[in-house]
């Protein structure tokens, strides 16, 4: 995803502790999250979802399956 690209959550992959605390988070399959910002050389990522921004690790970030709004990849 790119800055201020939005989608729906499909899956999150990852074991029980990475599933658990994003769900924590309010990232679970269904729900709509946006791209805020990412930091260069794998730091972390900004998302938004339910119009809370919370931060979370490059490596948490590529275990989040989204599928992108057709707005968002014109």
């Amino acid at each position: 995803m790119w800055a201020r690209q939005s989608g729906i959550v499909v899956q999150v992959q990852g074991g029980h502790g990475v599933v658990n605390r994003l769900s924590a988070l309010g990232i679970i399959p269904g729900k709509r999250i946006t791209k805020i910002s990412s930091m260069l050389m794998r730091g972390p990522v900004i998302v938004e979802v339910d119009r809370t921004r919370v931060a979370i690790g490059f490596g948490m970030a590529t275990m989040i399956l989204v599928q992108l709004d057709n707005e968002a990849t014109k």
